[in-house]
């Protein structure tokens, strides 16, 4: 089953792979006088086309054993590709208390995430950041890692809100965030089990959110680029990052898990969805990390940075997911601790979320 990917909102590390690492082949040399191909030839021949054999039975390899995938490897090495680059490069920054004077109302960091993102919205916190309000690929930023939380951070009105539902039965051990409002308890498709090969403790007929941080100091076009914690990938290379609002961004896109191969979308773990109305209408704007240690008392140091939002919820296979999982299982960091949902951040106060909201609609969509 194919789909499309929007070139510009969807960073297909393959493509810019194609586009910054092409191999060039050398023009040839001239042969003998008398137009007999020359010998080194003949085995450079032999050679490239054993190299692309077993290239392709390797493929064929990796295709058809993708449910027994695993990766136990340590993140800080890998037997094929040796010294991980990125481990450990998370900065030394713990939370802080949002706030330092009350009265005053200084705050101890910048702005933060996950906001209120419904069109029109706009924070109460002042601040001079500007974010990223054009597809990350385009000012030379890759995606590091993929993880999603238990419901939506955000909040977009009437599509992930506290009017959504879910499953009732689950008891999460992580905090659930907003659900949208798809799930039906007499549809199969929001009921009927799926059999995960790959992702850990995931539920048909929930809702999750899913992050691709994003990164002009990742390892780029490399076996390293995705990393687990994605904070690692995010500063991998030293002396590269000068404003994070502008080199580092988060995409983010809400679904709700179905049981129908009707809504299977491949390559889920490269980036958000742009196809119809998937990744149509985005929010932008500055915050900061997110996740449980975070709330409206204490506050994420990693501040400021962009996200783009899609503002409408949208139905997916479980499979999708599934597939997601297997690819995430295939990366030479070990990203295990990513095979399942976060719980969510309680959403962020206005006082705490920016005032510099910014839109943009998919011209494709448009």
């Amino acid at each position: 089953m194919s789909t499309k990917f929007d070139e510009g909102l969807q960073a297909d590390s393959a493509v810019m792979a194609a586009e910054q690492g092409s191999v060039h082949f050398p023009a040839a040399a001239s042969g003998a006088a008398n137009g007999e191909v020359p010998q080194s030839m003949k085995l450079g021949v032999v050679f490239l086309g054993v190299c692309c054999f077993g290239l392709l039975i390797s493929t064929i390899y990796l295709a058809v054993d993708r449910n027994n995938i695993t990766n136990s490897t340590p993140s800080s090495a890998s037997p094929e590709f040796g010294a991980n680059p990125c481990a450990g490069k998370k900065p030394d920054l713990p939370n802080v208390a949002c706030v330092i004077d009350e009265v005053e109302m200084t705050y101890a960091t910048g702005e933060q995430a996950g906001a209120n993102v419904t069109k029109g919205y706009v924070g109460l916190r002042n601040t001079t950041a500007v974010p990223i309000t054009v597809p990350y690929r385009q000012v030379g930023l890759c995606p590091v890692n993929v993880h999603w939380h238990l419901g939506a951070e955000h909040y977009s009105a009437g599509e992930f809100d506290e009017n959504g539902s879910g499953p009732s039965d689950e008891d999460h051990e992580e905090r659930e965030g907003f659900q949208c409002s798809y799930y039906d308890e007499n549809d199969e498709k929001f009921t009927t089990a799926f059999e995960w090969k790959h992702c850990i403790g995931m539920q048909v007929g929930q809702t999750y959110e899913v992050h691709w941080p994003h990164s002009a100091a990742g390892m780029c076009n490399t076996p390293w680029q995705y990393q687990t914690p994605f904070y690692d990938g995010v500063f991998c290379q030293d002396g590269i990052l000068t404003d994070t609002a502008q080199q580092i961004g988060v995409q983010a896109q809400v679904f709700t898990i179905v049981n129908d191969e009707t809504y299977y979308k491949p390559d889920l773990f490269r980036g958000m969805i742009v196809e119809g109305d998937f990744g149509a209408d985005l929010a932008m704007y500055t915050g900061s990390t997110t996740g449980t240690s975070r709330d409206n008392e204490i506050c994420s140091q990693f501040a400021p940075i962009t996200w783009q939002v899609d503002r409408k919820c949208h139905l997916i296979s479980a499979s999708s997911f599934d597939d997601m999982c297997a690819a995430m299982k295939a990366q030479a960091d070990n990203m295990d601790d990513d095979l399942h949902a976060h719980g969510s951040r309680e959403l962020v106060a206005d006082e705490h979320a920016a005032n510099n909201q910014a839109n943009r609609k998919n011209r494709r969509n448009a």
